[in-house]
């Protein structure tokens, strides 16, 4: 049985919703006692996820339902903030109906990053992920509320061609929507009603670790989380668009080495040995990568609370960790482990960063709130994207001039290779195989 659905998974083309797209049919390939629902909606403004624990919940919990038995878990925990009421009720009456089951709700307290699995873990189990690890080293599974969705969809033998995101910021009708898989950006927006001023950015994401859109070609993917359009010179803009070696100049003229980002960072607290402080210190350095200290950048999550919080000299530690890792990385660096000895920090409750004061902090208080579901989107063309997910590409299996039906398999998993299936998020006719996109349009 465990094979059957680790197959139908992975034939529906399901990844992690709310990360960085790992291939759930390898995440449900394993053996712990808890399976995690990460329903923290933990990035600000983001709200999706407590939609879908409110409107869709037997069907989340169908999907949990089918990762405890793959996994053998014994557990099933419902995660969300008590902030989301109507969410909360749902998730509560759900797990009465299914205590038999092992269904329980964990009430998470409103800080980010709640939603980081390494801090999920430590707050709902008390167990600490040991340094570069995952979950799974400490007996859990967690699971965005959307990847559990589309399990249970996928053991109906339908696979993902939608995605749940938040639409919001300068726009006409802040919405959730439901959008095809490949639908253009820019036809979101107009679903939204439009933006509402005339020089605005576009942020993949949320504000802290959402990415801004350039160009007008991009595409609503399996991990697309929400769009938030914000003013061009808007710092959380700003923040994110800054060029690697002019950062690398300021930082080593500006960092007072303060220490208030190791003093923050959510997995320092945890017991981790990663102090953003010293790696600033040597991003000042010829040879930054080579500093003894440099290797600390590989455990960084780049949450973002460095950058956008944490720093009164408004420098960003959080890129010269992502530069310094992206260096190490492409060296083949590793790290060594300390293994389960890991000690939450004393005060680690006490620095937890309340979303209310970070919201405020990023002057986007007038954009929170909950914002209404809109239904479904159609398009008449979407741009759908080969790798949307951990690992290679997958490969076309449509041609120019192939008639697909909505669901239809356009890629596949390349043989021997972590990958993820690609369907089609529209029926109509395929008009492009090329640069990594496969383009359908409406006939």
């Amino acid at each position: 049985m465990k094979q059957q659905i680790i197959e139908k998974i992975r034939n529906a083309g399901v990844v992690g919703a709310g990360g960085a797209g790992l291939p759930a049919h390898v995440k449900a390939d394993a053996a712990v006692d808890t399976v995690l629902v990460n329903g923290a909606s933990c990035e600000p403004l983001l709200m999706s996820d407590p939609y879908l624990l409110e409107a869709e919940i037997e069907t989340v919990v169908s999907g949990l339902r089918t990762l405890m038995e793959c996994t053998g878990a014994a557990r099933g925990i419902l995660c969300l903030k008590g902030k989301h009421g109507a969410a909360m009720r749902s998730a509560r009456a759900a797990a009465a109906r299914h205590a038999a089951n092992g269904l329980e709700v964990a009430e998470l307290e409103d800080f980010y990053p709640a939603g980081d699995e390494h801090v999920l873990v430590h707050e709902v189990l008390g167990r600490t992920v040991p340094e570069r690890g995952i979950p799974l080293r400490v007996g859990a599974v967690v699971s965005n509320v959307e990847s559990l969705y589309n399990i249970a969809l996928a053991m109906r033998d339908e696979p993902v061609t939608d995605r749940y995101l938040t639409v919001t910021g300068e726009v006409r009708r802040p919405m959730v929507v439901k959008a095809p898989i490949g639908a253009p950006v820019r036809d979101v927006l107009d679903f939204a009603g439009g933006p509402v001023i005339a020089d605005y950015a576009v942020v993949d994401g949320g504000p802290m670790m959402g990415r801004v859109l350039s160009g007008e070609a991009h595409s609503v993917t399996k991990t697309t989380s929400g769009l938030l359009v914000l003013p061009k010179d808007h710092a959380v803009v700003t923040g994110k668009v800054m060029d690697p070696e002019r950062l690398r100049r300021i930082t080593a003229t500006v960092c007072c080495q303060c220490s208030q980002c190791t003093d923050l960072c959510p997995r320092n607290l945890l017991g981790h040995s990663l102090h953003p402080h010293k790696l600033m210190r040597a991003a000042g350095t010829a040879d930054f990568a080579s500093a003894s200290i440099a290797r600390e950048a590989l455990l960084c999550s780049e949450c973002g609370v460095c950058e956008k919080f944490a720093c009164p000299m408004k420098v960003s530690p959080r890129e010269v960790n992502a530069l310094i890792k992206k260096t190490l990385t492409a060296e083949g660096a590793t790290w060594e482990s300390r293994g389960n000895e890991l000690a939450a920090h004393m005060f680690r409750k006490e620095r937890r960063i309340p979303t209310a004061r970070l919201v405020r902090r990023l002057n986007l208080e007038r954009y929170d709130g909950h914002p209404a579901f809109a239904g479904a989107m159609e398009a008449p063309l979407v741009r759908i994207p080969l790798r949307q997910h951990i690992g290679a590409p997958s490969l076309p299996v449509v041609a120019v001039g192939d008639i697909v039906r909505k669901g239809c398999l356009v890629g596949e998993i390349p043989q021997g290779t972590m990958a993820a299936r690609v369907h089609a998020g529209i029926g109509g006719e395929v008009v492009s195989v090329a640069d990594g996109m496969i383009t359908i349009k409406v006939r």
